[in-house]
Formats: structure tokens, sequence, C-alpha cells
């Protein structure tokens, strides 16, 4: 099962509208996936679940848990003053080093207001998955005035929808 992570705690994200049209992309290819939400992280996890914590927060562990018995990935990265969320770099922190994420695949699609998509947020997110010993697709979706590509909740660019069909494919067969 591939997990999609929406990259932010922000509440009514953008993020998560997208990790929503992602997972209705898998389906339609026949891949089952699950939406794991920041916002659902424990408000508390950042003081009882890290370092000499690890292992200790119940919620905290149920998604470190399904992160573990994950081999794909999907992260959908909104940028954030020109990076990406704190609350993810603190996810990614609390997990198990390095078996959490050694020797698994993602795949990484970057939101903006501006014109950038996220690509410095991606780059940043990609040195620190390389480091963890993560294989991340070459194909980085970069989303970029992602408000006025989109209606209704819905995203209405052609070309960017193309790009997650694209990277979709390529994620099944990576």
């Amino acid at each position: 099962m591939i997990k999609i992570i929406v990259g932010t705690n922000r509440k009514n994200s953008v993020s998560k509208v997208i990790a929503e049209l992602y997972q209705t992309i898998l389906k339609e290819k026949g891949a089952d996936s699950e939406i794991l939400e920041l916002e659902n992280l424990p408000i508390d996890f950042i003081g009882t679940a890290l370092y000499e914590n690890n292992g200790k927060n119940d919620d905290y562990n149920l998604f470190h848990d399904k992160v573990k018995s994950g081999e794909k990935f999907v992260f959908i990265v909104p940028e954030y003053n020109g990076s990406f969320p704190g609350i993810l770099k603190a996810f990614i922190d609390g997990m198990t080093y390095p078996n959490s994420f050694q020797n698994k695949k993602s795949a990484l699609v970057g939101i903006s207001s501006g014109i950038g998509g996220g690509g410095i947020a991606l780059s940043h997110l990609t040195d620190i998955f390389h480091y963890l010993g993560m294989h991340v697709l070459a194909l980085k979706p970069k989303l970029a005035k992602i408000e006025q590509n989109m209606s209704d909740n819905l995203l209405t660019n052609r070309l960017y929808l193309d790009l997650l069909q694209t990277q979709a494919d390529m994620l099944l067969e990576f």
C-alpha cells in the first residue's frame, strides 16, 4: 500500500486536496493507498515522541508504524518560507533511524502560491531522504501558483494533472 503524506498540519490545506487527487489517480491505476495527515499528529509529539522519548507516545507510534510498514510513499510538500514545513521535518526526525525510510521509494510533489512550485523545498527534502537512504523518483512536479490553478477544490491545470498521472505511473514501476 502506498502511503501519501500530507506535508503540513494546516487544517483544510491545499496539500490535502492534492493528496486526495493523487489517491484517486492511484486508485484508477489499481493501486491501494492510504493518506497520512500530519494535522492528526499528537499536538505534543515533539516533546513526547522524539529523542529519548522515541517509542513512548502511543498516538505518534500509530504514524510511525504506518510509515515503517510502507514501501512506497508520496509526499505532498507545500512551500513554507522557501522550504518545507517544520512539522514535516519533526515528523521525519521522530522516525526510527535509519530503518523507517532506508531502501524505500518516494515521489515528491511540490506546491506553492508563488512561481517556484516548491522547488527549493523539494530539493531540501530530497537531500534529507538521500541521507536516510530513501530512493527519490526523479520526476518531481512543481505546482506553482496553485490557487490560480484550482477551482472549487479541483485542480484545473491540464499540465499539472498530466504530470501527476505520469509521476504515478513512474512510482508504480519504480
